[in-house]
């Protein structure tokens, strides 16, 4: 077993605002490389962009809004932490492997499970709207 020291790893010096400074740059980059190489993010995106405005346009109480536009987030959420998972596998190597392609599989699993959840959520709150 291999001991993990954090006061040893060089990336875990900064504190207080310092750290937050940097972590904001690294979380803005990620995004960027998200938009600039994920094309499934954009996708994701332009139909988050898209359907922010239907829960403000239809008379929704502020929680409802809240889990519509949540939903929403949460795919993007998602689809940021399954891209993480892919370039960690790709890093490792490109060569097919059973455990690579698991963990990649799990990734899109939880992507897939995020957006039926995103589209029970407004399937649910605007059948109302429409049909009654």
């Amino acid at each position: 077993m291999i001991d993990y020291d954090p006061a040893k790893n060089p990336h875990k010096g900064n504190r207080g605002l310092k750290r937050v400074w940097l972590a904001t740059g690294h979380s803005l980059q990620g995004l960027w490389f998200a938009l600039r190489e994920e094309s499934a993010f954009r996708q994701e995106l332009v139909l988050a962009i898209l359907m922010t405005p239907w829960a403000f346009a239809y008379p929704f109480t502020p929680t409802e809004r809240l889990i519509l536009v949540g939903s929403l987030l949460l795919v993007l959420m998602i689809e940021l932490v399954n891209s993480g998972i892919e370039a960690a596998i790709d890093r490792i190597s490109f060569e097919a492997h059973s455990l690579s392609k698991r963990a990649k599989d799990y990734g899109s699993a939880a992507v897939l499970i995020s957006l039926l959840f995103c589209g029970s959520v407004w399937a649910t709150l605007f059948y109302p709207v429409f049909f009654n």
